[in-house]
């Protein structure tokens, strides 16, 4: 990773921080973008632009342009940015169909399309979405949330085949991610099972570096130990 550009959306959440610091320690310079305002002042390695909304085209094509710009390239993005809720689709709201398709899915679909002309001319783009096991098969209370997830399963397959040979595009479909905000909310589960951010971080920087070179297309279960 050592040289490369990356952009990564949703960078102030728990697994966009782990994903920020573990590419900077491999040699990589981040730009992170997320709709929290940016709190901290840019760097050689990082700069962040806050107070973005990556569902609005203008806005995620300024973001994604400045922070080509900023560093004088841009070699991959991750699109990490999304949300969760658990509802039953008789109880739940609709409206949360359509909130978790725009942070799940038009996010990744409007920074992608802002940053194809800059990873084309990278040499060796990379796009890295974040999908989820939840998405192949739908339980109870997960309609809204595994629909918007297959939607960027499909998302990540249509990219990579049109971008054949110019950017490869893949997936991480994790299961539940060590995070304390799940801590909180499922105090019973048991966390050693779960996936852990620093390990999910190495699998998305594994697609996002030279390694990967022949990996497109890919949708990569990340089953921690479940």
């Amino acid at each position: 990773m050592h040289g490369k550009v990356i952009v990564i959306t949703g960078a102030s959440g728990a697994l966009g921080k782990v994903v920020a610091d573990a590419a900077i320690a491999r040699g990589a310079r981040v730009a992170g973008i997320d709709h929290v305002h940016a709190k901290s002042d840019a760097t050689a390695e990082r700069i962040e632009f806050g107070g973005v909304d990556l569902s609005d085209t203008a806005q995620a094509k300024q973001a994604i342009d400045a922070a080509a710009a900023h560093f004088g390239r841009l070699d991959a993005l991750v699109n990490i940015a999304g949300a969760f809720a658990f509802e039953t689709i008789a109880d739940g709201d609709p409206k949360t169909w359509q909130r978790l398709y725009a942070i799940n899915v038009t996010t990744a679909l409007n920074a992608s399309r802002a940053a194809i002309p800059h990873l084309v001319a990278s040499g060796a783009g990379r796009i890295v979405n974040v999908g989820a096991m939840a998405a192949l098969q739908a339980g109870g209370g997960m309609g809204a949330y595994a629909a918007s997830k297959a939607g960027v399963h499909r998302l990540t397959e249509a990219l990579a085949a049109e971008l054949k040979g110019k950017v490869t595009v893949n997936a991480v479909l994790p299961t539940t991610i060590d995070t304390p905000a799940n801590r909180r909310d499922m105090p019973k589960a048991d966390f050693a099972a779960w996936v852990t951010a620093d390990e999910l971080a190495n699998v998305i920087l594994f697609l996002a570096s030279d390694a990967a070179s022949a990996v497109t297309g890919a949708l990569l279960p990340v089953r921690g130990r479940v």
